[in-house]
């Protein structure tokens, strides 16, 4: 389904990102979470791009999995690093043999053995290049939907790591919306104030398209190291951290106050008419199935 359908039919989406393991005994875990989360109907899964394209084929098996496998639309990530317009141009002939309708088009991160990687020296300097070659591939009709592949981008509600100017930010954002994205996944964020107030900055900048929140919730001390790297340094509120400080470094209340946290943070976004949600799982179903069940959004799961 192309995601302009399905954020047109359903108010807010509800989504969930996983990523390919390398590791062969994770995959049964993996599809028993994606099984799982199935029952929930999210509007869509995304799968995840590892740095400099690190897991280009997995990435590609597993987006082909969900497609025949479940009735859930899979939107894998593409990133620009270490690909020429002609592999990109391979991918994409890929997905739209196999029937996939969505792409999420990151910059993405250069192999973490490359400190200095040059982004002068690449077919694509900036994730608004990605977009436009894809709607450019788009417009050769290579895709059996003549729409061809919606694309989604990212947001960065707590500002861009290689960004600090925010006017800059938000001008690079303005170049990914005028190539033809379609919508915005924010990256994961633990203040609503945040995404509020990016939401506004985008719509002061003309850019009017459905902006998506990012929400992890926090199961573990340890998944607060790992979040704060998936997201380049994200800000804890000090209401989350009092929260946490009273569960005592109990994995349990942790796990709980985590959880509540997020299912909060949820329900003031929900109340504030916002495009969608996009749970980042870490491939794991409890949280999000808890966070569901509190909310009342899917019958029948106990919380």
């Amino acid at each position: 389904m192309h995601i302009s359908d399905i954020l047109s039919a359903q108010a807010p989406s509800l989504s969930f990102e996983f990523f390919p393991p390398r590791a062969a005994a994770a995959w049964e875990e993996l599809y028993e979470t994606i099984q799982n989360l199935e029952t929930l109907s999210p509007s869509f899964v995304s799968v995840t791009y590892g740095a400099g394209g690190g897991t280009r084929e997995l990435t590609h098996d597993l987006v082909l999995r969900i497609k025949q496998t479940t009735h859930i639309p899979p939107v894998p990530h593409l990133t620009c690093v270490g690909h020429t317009k002609s592999e990109i141009d391979a991918i994409l002939t890929r997905y739209a043999e196999a029937g996939v309708s969505n792409i999420l088009a990151l910059r993405g991160d250069p192999p973490k053995d490359q400190a200095n990687y040059d982004w002068s020296q690449g077919d694509f300097r900036y994730a608004a290049d990605l977009v436009a070659h894809i709607k450019k591939f788009n417009d050769s009709s290579k895709h059996p939907d003549p729409r061809g592949f919606g694309i989604g981008v990212a947001g960065f509600p707590e500002g861009h790591p290689a960004t600090p100017n925010r006017v800059e930010e938000l001008d690079h954002m303005k170049a990914k919306v005028d190539a033809g994205a379609d919508y915005i996944c924010t990256q994961l964020f633990f203040d609503n104030h945040d995404f509020f107030d990016y939401r506004d900055r985008c719509q002061l900048a003309g850019i009017h398209i459905p902006i998506i929140a990012g929400i992890m919730p926090v199961t573990s001390l340890s998944s607060m190291k790992r979040m704060a790297e998936l997201a380049a340094g994200a800000r804890y509120p000090a209401k989350l951290i009092k929260a946490l400080d009273r569960a005592n470094s109990n994995p349990e209340a942790v796990e709980r106050a985590g959880i509540h946290y997020a299912a909060q943070q949820c329900a003031e976004l929900l109340d504030q008419s916002i495009a969608g949600i996009h749970f980042y799982t870490l491939n794991k179903s409890h949280a999000t199935r808890q966070i569901y069940a509190s909310l009342g959004l899917h019958e029948g799961i106990e919380p």
